[in-house]
This record gives C-alpha cells, sequence and structure tokens, in this order.
C-alpha cells in the first residue's frame, strides 16, 4: 500500500545516512521528496536517482540549516519549482532531520561549538519550520529528529543534548499552536544510530560500539533503517492521533 501517494515531503540533510533512508522509505510509499543537502551535490543526486528507481520523483535543493538568511531564497526556489513543475505550491510533510554532532565535555566545551549546534540543531529548524508552514496544506505533518541523549546522558554530549532537548519541547508547541489546522508535530529521538555522522567514532573506538550495544535490550547499536520507517509511519494517515510526543526508536537503550 501507498500511503503517502502523491504527499510532498520535504527532508532537510537527505543526500545521505538517516536523512536519506527517511526519504527513501516515504518515497516507497508514494511521496514525493524535496532533498537537501548542505555540499554534497553528488550524494543529493545519487539519493534522488534512488528515489526515481523506485516510481517516485525528487528534486536536490542545497540548503545549509546554520545559515537563516538563506531561508526564504530557498523557500522561493522551492515553491517556484513545485508551481512550474509538480503543478502546486504546497507541501505536505517537513522532516527536520539535518544536523552535526559534537562531543566535548561541558567544560571543554567552546564557544564556537555551542554556537555551531545552536545555528544547525535547534534555530535552524524553528524557523525552517516557521517558513515551511506558510507552504503546507493543513492535515500535514512536521517530525523533528532528535536523540536519545535527550532523555540519558553520555559525557561529552551537554551541549548538543541541550539543542535536542530545546527541539522536543519545541515540538510540543507547534503540536499545540497547529492543531486547528489538524497539522500534527511529533519527534522521533534515536538512540545510538551506525551512520555517515558516527561512523568515524565507533570505528576509532570499537569498545564505545560494544559498550553501546550492551546497554541496549536488543543487543546491538541502531542502523539508517531502524529509523527510515518510524517517520514513514508518522507521515502517514494511519499515525493522525499520534501528536505532541516524542518517540524514542533506540532499540531499549538504557532501559
Amino acid at each position: 500500500m501507498k500511503n503517502l501517494n502523491n504527499k510532498i515531503a520535504l527532508v532537510t540533510g537527505s543526500s545521505r545516512g538517516l536523512g536519506k533512508e527517511m526519504a527513501l522509505r516515504m518515497a516507497a510509499q508514494g511521496a514525493r521528496i524535496l532533498v537537501t543537502y548542505n555540499s554534497n551535490e553528488a550524494q543529493a543526486l545519487q539519493t534522488v536517482a534512488e528515489i526515481e528507481a523506485l516510481g517516485s520523483v525528487a528534486k536536490a535543493f542545497q540548503l545549509n540549516v546554520g545559515d537563516v538568511t538563506t531561508f526564504d531564497g530557498f523557500f522561493m526556489e522551492l515553491t517556484d519549482f513545485l508551481n512550474k513543475e509538480w503543478q502546486t505550491s504546497k507541501i505536505d510533510i517537513l522532516v527536520n532531520n539535518a544536523g552535526i554532532i559534537a562531543n566535548s565535555p561541558v567544560s571543554e566545551t567552546s564557544l564556537e561549538t555551542f554556537d555551531s549546534l545552536m545555528q544547525i540543531q535547534l534555530k535552524g529548524p524553528f524557523f525552517i519550520t516557521q517558513k515551511a508552514l506558510e507552504v503546507m496544506n493543513d492535515g500535514g505533518r512536521v517530525i523533528n529528529i532528535s536523540t536519545g541523549l535527550a532523555r540519558f546522558s553520555i559525557p561529552g554530549y551537554g551541549a548538543y543534548a541541550a539543542m535536542k532537548s530545546g527541539i522536543e519541547a519545541y515540538t510540543r508547541y507547534l503540536a499545540k499552536e497547529l492543531g486547528s489546522r489538524q497539522i500534527t508535530a511529533n519527534v522521533v529521538a534515536p538512540g545510538a544510530i551506525n551512520t555517515d555522522m558516527n561512523k568515524t567514532a565507533l570505528e576509532k573506538n570499537p569498545q564505545m560500539e560494544q559498550m553501546l550495544a550492551s546497554v541496549t535490550a536488543l543487543g546491538r547499536v541502531g542502523v539508517a533503517e531502524d529509523i527510515g520507517g518510524v517517520v514513514a509511519f508518522l507521515a502517514s494517515e494511519d499515525a493522525r492521533w499520534i501528536n505532541g510526543q516524542r518517540i524514542e526508536a533506540s532499540g531499549g537503550m538504557f532501559l
């Protein structure tokens, strides 16, 4: 069944990793995908090609979620494309996935690192959502990506988790404020995932992966495929009564 047939989804940071998997899973359900990338256009075009191989359609756009001054131009470009190529001016789904991670103790976290995390993980999604709501159909979906680290604590991720905790609170407010438009807002919080973002750290420290697996009920570190289906479900009509919720997809970490 194609539960997202002809829906239009904007997925930030969808050229690789978790975002790519989310885009592919929604495309497999019939959604048309607006892919964004920061610097690697080739990866984004590969994602578009894989979406088209599934029988759907997609378009890649450059977007730096850490630079709010570019958002007006981005949405002008996006809506111009929608009007000319897909004969619509609206989207149905926004997934705020793009992000970075930083690992440093609170006592050693620099102002530069903190500001970068805030720009990309909190300020960017806040104002991207603000702009996206202007072109979102009533009955749409906002899905924000958080982290298991907003519930449990692993030393070194205090600044990162603080931003994601802000996203979780923001999502509850979105759900409350957008209810009159029948737009839902939810959070997906992955646990430890072996993707491009974490691959180097895990490869450099095999003991870390073993430790993470040992505190996970299902006994392993996650992969991108563990998350994409959760996002696709929340985007679907089947999830219409889920609103303002945090869904942790961690395999049962630190239960």
